[in-house]
């Protein structure tokens, strides 16, 4: 597999009247094309900080960030679906690329495929409020896939649904990423969720009985 993205020593730290945060400490780490890593840890231990570093959100406080593929191109998915009202599912589909200025026939065309794809066919016209919880975060996962991405941050992406939801849209995520080829990092401070894409990926489970296995955890598709 080929090397996209190297992280050597990567810190972040904040700064507020209290004092100094150390959120990340000298993180190292390679990815590969179509991998599915997953980094869990509790709330606050730095997690969503490590994506949006990612992204380009945040700033590192030291450390390398290495992009080894030209004009890689990482999209972010967000805890929340963060769906506009007043847009239809096609058209909040179509933000990224209206923001990139690359909206063409072709582009939509495929946008349209990917919603007709996934179940959501008969909601492409229609408005958020018409969809269920899981549904809203199929349609912001087909958001981000929309820019074609190299890499997908998945950032703690079930956490706000029921645990049936959960349990549905995790089977509907690994489908959508793996058929679409992506490379993802998924975070989360759910144990059970890894267990769940680990199951998936390779009928058994090896984290029962060793949790400190999974705290990072690269996988081929």
């Amino acid at each position: 597999m080929k090397k996209i993205l190297s992280i050597k020593n990567l810190r972040k730290k904040y700064h507020d009247d209290f004092g100094e945060t150390l959120a990340i400490d000298n993180i190292s780490m390679d990815i590969y094309e179509n991998e599915f890593i997953s980094i869990v840890g509790t709330s606050g231990c730095g997690k969503s900080s490590f994506l949006s570093i990612l992204a380009g959100i945040e700033e590192k406080t030291s450390g390398e960030i290495c992009y080894l593929k030209d004009n890689l191109k990482i999209g972010y998915m967000l805890q929340k679906d963060s769906l506009f009202p007043w847009r239809t599912i096609l058209d909040n589909c179509l933000i990224g690329l209206e923001i990139e200025k690359s909206i063409t026939k072709e582009n939509k065309e495929k946008v349209i495929s990917l919603l007709e794809k996934y179940g959501l066919k008969d909601f492409i016209y229609k408005y958020p409020d018409s969809l269920s919880g899981g549904m809203k975060q199929r349609v912001a996962l087909i958001r981000t896939l929309a820019t074609n991405p190299d890499i997908l941050l998945l950032d703690e992406p079930l956490s706000a649904l029921d645990y049936q939801t959960r349990v549905k849209l995790s089977n509907e995520l690994y489908t959508i990423i793996k058929n679409e080829g992506k490379t993802a990092i998924m975070v989360t401070h759910d144990l059970g969720e890894v267990k769940y894409f680990l199951n998936k990926l390779f009928n058994y489970n090896p984290c029962i009985g060793k949790p400190s296995k999974c705290w990072s955890k690269s996988i081929p598709w």
